[in-house]
């Protein structure tokens, strides 16, 4: 990271715009990922020759509010946009990362009470946005179109509630304001159309398959293409061919996060999904007892062999609290998603209580998340989402380098 700090002449702020141009010239050439980060605003310092004392002010307020999971100011991370700084008022848009922020809210007041000790400035107006960071694009793999973060979701083996998981995720990410997707992997068993509330069979424009979708959220399925009670009997060429078709075929538009719910284990899918598109990371679902902790670790390892980065893991079917009594019963153990990510050096995004609502929003296909947002489980599932889109960003800025110029 190469920092440059300019309060001198016009002559130096033309210097260094003139190198920024040379820097990401050359990057677009080398094919290097370059992520620009301007404090303030270059080309209108340039114009005046000199920095706007209450603008610069306001930005050296600004620098006391940091990112909790990036761990840097508002200002060097380029949140601050549209800057404008009058007499007695200032005003900018906050653009973050992702729109499922969990402390969206505590940095727009940390923002405002900052800038209001500012002498000078009495009323402040904050805008919010938000703009998805993209994942690192695998040399050998082909990118899909408009798709900034492909996400998969596995597990070590079945009946831990994995596909449940990917859909609530999925439209806890819609929900939030994400541009969301979702592709059922799971070719033997494509659970994705009853969980998630989908009938019907994708159509063609232009040679392009168009997803069907619910509650904001793009779903590709092999259930739309086969009878509901249909067995796929297919080897391992065939679905190569359909993970093919899913990622090449079909039009999934401009999207931020694309989860794909893999079947279970560590088999020909996986292999082929790694091999196809730049994941940009995975999610390992488990639940705590040992026989199922035993394959999940199976699963972040096979991740890791191939280079996969493991944004966490979720503890599923954690615990059972009796909605009469309200005794909390540990019926699968508790807490082995938890052990399992610190020995793995994995982040941990959360664990879900086995709720009868779960079953029934998956039954009747309306995601817990959205059918009952408030209860336990909704916003377990709320709060993983955005525990996982905020290791996308810390992911993200991670992997890409960075010219600071301030």
């Amino acid at each position: 990271m190469v920092g440059f700090r300019f309060h001198q002449s016009e002559q130096l702020l033309r210097l260094l715009a003139a190198l920024r141009d040379v820097v990401l010239a050359r990057a677009r050439l080398t094919g290097l990922f370059v992520r620009p980060i301007f404090t303030g605003n270059m080309e209108k310092n340039i114009e005046k020759g000199q920095t706007d004392p209450l603008e610069q002010k306001v930005l050296d307020a600004l620098r006391s509010v940091k990112d909790p999971d990036l761990h840097k100011d508002i200002v060097s991370l380029n949140f601050i946009k549209d800057l404008k700084v009058e007499p007695n008022r200032a005003s900018f848009t906050i653009e973050l990362t992702t729109p499922a922020c969990p402390v969206k809210k505590q940095m727009e007041d940390q923002a405002r009470e900052a800038v209001l000790r500012v002498k000078g400035i009495r009323e402040v107006d904050i805008r919010m946005s938000a703009s998805v960071t993209a994942g690192r694009r695998g040399a050998a793999r082909q990118e899909i179109a408009g798709v900034r973060n492909i996400i998969a979701v596995g597990s070590g083996k079945g009946g831990v509630g994995k596909s449940t998981v990917t859909v609530n995720l999925a439209v806890a990410l819609a929900r939030a304001g994400a541009k969301v997707g979702l592709m059922d992997a799971d070719i033997y068993g494509p659970n994705i159309p009853l969980m998630i509330g989908i009938t019907g069979q994708p159509h063609a424009v232009n040679e392009r398959i168009q997803p069907l979708a619910n509650f904001g959220v793009k779903v590709m399925s092999m259930g739309f293409l086969t009878g509901q009670d249909t067995p796929v009997i297919w080897r391992g060429p065939m679905l190569h061919n359909v993970i093919q078709q899913f990622v090449r075929q079909v039009d999934w538009g401009e999207l931020d996060y694309l989860l794909v719910d893999l079947p279970p284990g560590t088999g020909d899918v996986q292999l082929s999904l790694t091999q196809t598109v730049p994941l940009m990371g995975a999610v390992v679902v488990t639940t705590p007892q040992d026989v199922a902790l035993q394959d999940a670790r199976k699963a972040i390892m096979m991740f890791r062999q191939v280079h996969v980065e493991i944004l966490g893991i979720v503890e599923n079917m954690s615990y059972f609290e009796c909605p009469k009594c309200g005794t909390h019963t540990n019926i699968f153990n508790h807490g082995g998603g938890a052990a399992t990510a610190r020995k793995y050096d994995v982040p941990f995004l959360g664990e879900v209580p086995i709720s009868v609502g779960i079953r029934e929003g998956g039954d009747d296909g309306r995601p817990i998340v959205l059918s009952d947002s408030e209860s336990q489980s909704g916003r377990a599932f709320a709060q993983i989402a955005s525990n996982v889109a905020a290791q996308v960003s810390i992911a993200n800025v991670k992997n890409v380098d960075a010219l600071v110029i301030e």
